[in-house]
C-alpha cells in the first residue's frame, strides 16, 4: 500500500507550523516557500528534501505538484466572456 500523501499546505495545519517557520527551518527565502505552500512553484529536488526533512516525513509522502490552476487565476481576475 503507497504512502499516504499530503500537500505542503496541510503538513503546515497537521504540524502547526506557518511558512515563516518552514523557510526558517529549510533556509529557502521566505517568497519561494510560500509559493510552494500555496501550490504555485514545484520545489527542486533539493529544496523537497529540506523540506521533507523539516517537517520529518518522507519525501514521497509529500504532494510536489502545482496544486493552482493559472487559467482559473486569470479567468476570475479578468472575467470569462460568454463567446468563447
Amino acid at each position: 500500500m503507497p504512502p499516504r500523501v499530503a500537500t505542503v499546505d496541510l503538513l503546515l495545519d497537521q504540524q502547526q507550523m506557518t511558512v515563516d517557520d518552514l523557510s526558517e527551518q529549510t533556509g529557502l527565502p521566505l517568497n519561494r516557500t510560500e509559493a510552494i505552500a500555496l501550490g504555485r512553484w514545484t520545489p527542486a529536488p533539493a529544496e523537497r528534501k529540506k523540506i521533507a526533512a523539516a517537517f520529518g516525513v518522507e519525501i514521497d509522502t509529500i504532494s510536489w505538484g502545482h496544486t493552482l490552476d493559472p487559467r482559473n487565476v486569470r479567468y476570475r481576475q479578468f472575467g470569462l466572456q460568454e463567446e468563447i
